[in-house]
């Protein structure tokens, strides 16, 4: 589409988002007829009467007629009388006022900016003259240039309207001056914009390919980079080295000298042969800190007579009988301030919680307490199963998405006094130490996780510390329970703990399918085929898979169950995004977090409308998702923030059930298939467990490929 330009000001604003700044407006153009047009675009707020210059494309809009999308904007001068009256009369101008304003426009006419821009000192000229004044019209007509200068600048060298507003919010009026001293500190300043963004920002502004700050931030980068790909909270000192030679390419630059610069400028944390982003670093030290001082608020204990009479009554009510172990669980918990549980599936984990919850209410009835997990399907069944508030660990931390910052910290803390953690082998260490920053009123700490799933995708490994730390009381869950549907899932789990498989004492809830990976993405169609039939809905059938690529990875799959569950009808809407075609009923996979919206990574939910640009007031695609009851909108701005649902990783699938799991076992996953990526998506199955490749490849995985322990030093700072 052509790109054009055109002149005006905005004559009033249709719809307008505070966080986005997404906005539809009307613009009356700087022509004789002063037509009007609608245009959309990201914009900050404008003073009234700004003249703009706009650049973008005319689009026809079906229903809403033509309309101007832009892409870039600047704002110009004034030139008619009038507009000038107005511009010198506003606040950028304090102490002008309109009456000198006129006698400004009375003396030079049209030209009266252009004159005084170049010689402000012409305004002794004008009756009512004061060196405020002319300090107010040199101060106005440089600020308004300099925002000129800086938006004309970031657009074009490459940064869009989101980002420019990003800069805004950070650094306001001084964005453009501390940008140009040194774009690289964006990176640690303006959350969104990573090394590559400020980089290509610097390297078109002229800075050198070996400028210090460059390096410096290079190093920085890749050292969290680094961290991220491995789990670990520290690279070693050779292996940064090789990363750093690799990405820099230059024998001539010595590392050594940069990496002691860094430390000694605290950007990174160097300890023996440990090179540390502070960000980990000083999440480690925390929380090591924190919890030896844990609790700092007391709460008077509980006697065991207290518990056990209350224990006994809730058995006759509840009908059940808790044994020894169990008894032991709860009482540790109501001894101890900060409690470690943990278990594999069937034993008894939600029993033993929902236990501590009865008889916490009972035994502080004026106290609170809450529950969170990781993941908004792990929250939402904490609530299902024990009727307390339950949340995700961001949306109770009420975590800003634009700043990456949370509203609950040290000097907002929660206002709880018993706090119960799920899932916390998902919990990495940045968010660990805030959710402890946030818990200076809390008294009481359980945390409960599965010590053999997956750790976080994020570096650490919180749980297998504290644990190892011997620090804690640690209640382990041992006796298997559960002895109808789903028994075999947990056998099988046990065997892969053990490494120890027999699959011949698994012929209920397991089935196997021996194939090449070629004839996997026709075996999962038939699996889900008969499940259906079986009179199983979409929802309850899951399948994962370790890896996006490959004829059995998560994208092959989620196309080909797509189009077998869900394919093309005249009379259903569907919309490409990219290379991937959402359609009016397909399962839906939320990738990111999005607070605002009580949306978080890993929910699914059911695309159940479809609605085009033509039809939309503010011309957008949208993509509507129903996620349990909860009604999600997205559009262009965050459609890359789902994705089918059909087919999801092992990782994303962490911290939830579905009673059908059809897991793919093939080569091409081999480097992949680990013990603990096994048995987290052998215990995503409630009821039944499909398996399809090779048995061969299974054994392998829980016995040979063994996973290499995460470098922390969470451990080192607990017991020290």
């Amino acid at each position: 589409m052509e790109t054009t330009n055109i002149v005006g000001k905005i004559s009033h604003i249709i719809y307008k988002d505070e966080k986005t700044r997404y906005t539809v407006a009307r613009f009356r153009l700087y022509e004789l007829n002063e037509k009007l047009i609608t245009i959309t675009g990201y914009f900050p707020q404008f003073q009234d009467d700004c003249l703009l210059n706009l650049t973008g494309t005319y689009l026809d809009h079906p229903r809403f007629g033509m309309q101007f999308q832009v892409q870039h904007y600047h704002r110009v001068l004034p030139s008619d009388i009038d507009s000038i009256i107005t511009f010198l009369s506003s606040p950028l101008f304090p102490g002008i006022g309109k009456k000198f304003a006129e006698a400004i426009v009375e003396r030079w006419q049209e030209d009266s900016l252009v004159i005084l821009k170049d010689n402000p000192s012409l305004l002794k000229e004008i009756k009512g003259y004061t060196p405020k004044k002319e300090e107010a019209l040199i101060n106005g007509l440089i600020n308004y240039g300099e925002d000129e200068e800086a938006i004309r600048f970031f657009t074009t060298n490459g940064l869009g309207i989101r980002n420019i507003l990003r800069l805004e919010r950070a650094y306001g009026k001084d964005a453009y001056r501390l940008v140009k001293e040194n774009p690289y500190r964006l990176i640690e300043e303006v959350d969104g914009i990573g090394f590559k963004i400020a980089d290509k920002l610097a390297l078109n502004m002229g800075f050198d390919w070996d400028d210090p700050r460059r390096l410096m931030a290079g190093l920085c980068a890749m050292t969290m980079e680094e961290c991220m790909r491995t789990g670990d909270s520290y690279v070693d000192v050779e292996r940064l080295s090789v990363i750093f030679a690799s990405q820099f390419n230059d024998n001539s630059l010595d590392f050594d000298a940069l990496l002691n610069e860094a430390a000694k400028s605290s950007k990174l944390i160097l300890i023996d042969n440990k090179v540390f982003h502070p960000s980990q670093y000083k999440s480690e030290q925390y929380i090591a800190h924190s919890l030896k001082e844990f609790p700092y608020l007391d709460l008077q204990p509980a006697s065991d007579e207290d518990v056990y009479f209350h224990l006994e009554h809730l058995q006759r009510e509840l009908n059940i009988e808790y044994d020894e172990s169990q008894k032991e669980a709860i009482l540790t918990f109501f001894h101890s301030p900060f409690t470690i549980m943990t278990g594999g599936p069937g034993t008894g984990k939600s029993t033993v919680i929902g236990a501590m919850i009865h008889l916490w209410k009972r035994l502080y009835p004026s106290y609170s307490l809450a529950c969170a997990a990781p993941t908004g399907r792990a929250s939402k069944r904490l609530f299902e199963l024990n009727g307390v508030e339950s949340f995700t660990i961001h949306s109770l931390l009420k975590w800003d998405l634009e700043s990456n910052t949370f509203g609950m910290d040290e000097t907002n803390p929660l206002s709880i006094d018993c706090l119960i953690i799920d899932e916390f082998s998902m919990v990495d260490t940045w968010l660990m130490s805030h959710l402890l920053k946030a818990s200076q009123q809390v008294k009481k700490i359980l945390i409960v996780g599965d010590k053999d799933q997956l750790p976080s995708v994020a570096p650490g490994q919180v749980l297998k510390d504290l644990i190892d730390s011997k620090c804690f009381p640690v209640i382990s869950l041992t006796h298997i329970y559960r002895q109808k549907e789903g028994s075999d899932v947990i056998s099988l789990a046990k065997q892969i703990r053990d490494q120890d498989l027999n699959f011949n004492e698994l012929k209920n809830d397991i089935k196997w399918f021996d194939c090449r990976a070629v004839d996997v993405k026709q075996l999962v169609l038939e699996v889900i085929q008969q499940a259906q039939i079986k009179g199983y809905p979409l929802q309850h059938i899951q399948v994962l898979a370790p890896m996006y690529s490959g004829l059995a990875g998560i994208d092959a799959l989620n196309h080909a169950i797509q189009k077998f569950v869900n394919p093309f009808d005249e009379n259903k809407r569907e919309l490409k995004v990219g290379t991937q075609v959402f359609r009016e009923n397909d399962k839906i996979l939320q990738l990111k977090n999005q607070p605002n919206d009580d949306v978080y990574n890993g929910d699914i939910g059911v695309c159940i409308e479809i609605i085009y640009a033509r039809e939309d007031e503010l011309k957008q695609n949208r993509i509507i998702v129903d996620f349990d009851g909860r009604i999600v909108e997205y559009t262009s701005e965050n459609f890359i923030n789902i994705t089918l649902a059909y087919c999801v990783s092992v990782h994303k699938a962490q911290g939830s059930e579905y009673p059908i799991v059809v897991l793919p076992v093939v080569p091409e996953h081999r480097f992949m298939l680990q013990k603990r990526l096994l048995y987290t998506a052998v215990t995503r199955a409630s009821k039944s467990l499909i398996l399809i490749g090779s048995k061969s490849l299974f054994s392998q995985g829980i016995s040979e490929n063994e996973e290499i322990p995460r470098k922390t030093c969470l451990l080192e700072y607990l017991i020290t």
